[in-house]
């Protein structure tokens, strides 16, 4: 298996798609850090929700560690995080042009 690193984790993390908006965690900017342990494959990763009452958080959480998991991770601790909190601002480009708000 090849190294974890944080374009492989950013790659896998890609395909994790939140269901209401129908893009990934990666373009609309949810994911803020992921940390990884070399010696022991374990990554952890800081990201939010589109909002703190999301009902969909579960779900997004297990699709980020079967993701991670795919790729060779063996310990993955996904941390939900509000500080910053989430806003568009934070989408690509690309995003933002999908969902028509245009680039500010």
């Amino acid at each position: 298996m090849a190294t974890l690193t944080e374009d492989a984790c950013k790659e896998a993390l890609s395909t994790v798609v939140d269901p209401e908006i129908g893009m990934n965690i990666i373009e609309l900017g949810l994911v803020y850090d992921i940390d990884i342990d070399e010696a022991s494959s374990d990554v952890r990763v800081d990201m939010s929700l589109t909002t703190p009452g999301c009902p969909l958080g579960d779900q997004i959480t297990s699709m980020v560690e079967m993701a991670l998991k795919r790729i060779g991770a063996a310990k993955i601790d996904v941390n939900i995080v509000w500080t910053p909190p989430w806003n568009p601002d934070m989408m690509s480009d690309e995003a933002k042009m999908k969902l028509g708000w245009g680039i500010r």
